[in-house]
């Protein structure tokens, strides 16, 4: 697969100790396309807390300093856990191109997660350059998400 550059694009990208050389090659791969990277972080493979990089590209994504984020760790499941306590953020663990499309094209994220004891480094490439390929849809999918804004800031409620 290749990647579509429609825009210019900053991608905030980080890891723990369990994703360092994953993080490293999708590094490599969208510098190569050109992509503009902030790497927060971690810089080697010493044990580090997954929490404090989540937070950093999840900041940054949030804040509206980098259009997406890319999170690394062993599954990818930590990650994205901390990664959506921060409001803004809607991180997804992937491991297959079909859900790095409809995540998306339906779920409009902002953050991808990878495992890197998961799947292998070409498989995440091609994952990456799926989700960066698709665009949110709009549609009935638009008020499903305002829907999980809703949730985030305490204000949508369902009787039991």
């Amino acid at each position: 697969m290749y990647l579509e550059r429609v825009v210019e694009m900053k991608i905030a990208i980080g890891c723990d100790h369990g994703g360092f050389q994953l993080k490293e090659a999708i590094i490599k791969h969208l510098e190569d396309n050109n992509f503009e990277i902030e790497d927060v972080g971690s810089y080697d493979c010493k044990s580090v807390d997954y929490p404090a990089y989540a937070v950093k590209v999840g900041n940054r994504v949030s804040s509206g300093s980098c259009d997406l984020g890319i999170l690394c760790c062993g599954t990818g499941i930590g990650m994205s856990i901390a990664a959506n306590k921060i409001n803004g953020v809607r991180a997804a663990v992937v491991s297959d191109c079909f859900s790095a499309s409809a995540t998306r094209e339906h779920n409009d994220t902002n953050v991808l997660c990878l495992g890197q004891r998961v799947i292998g480094e070409g498989l995440a490439l091609l994952i990456v350059d799926t989700w960066l390929n698709a665009s949110f849809q709009g549609g009935r999918h638009q008020e499903r998400i305002n829907q999980v804004t809703q949730v985030e800031n305490g204000e949508f409620f369902v009787r039991d």
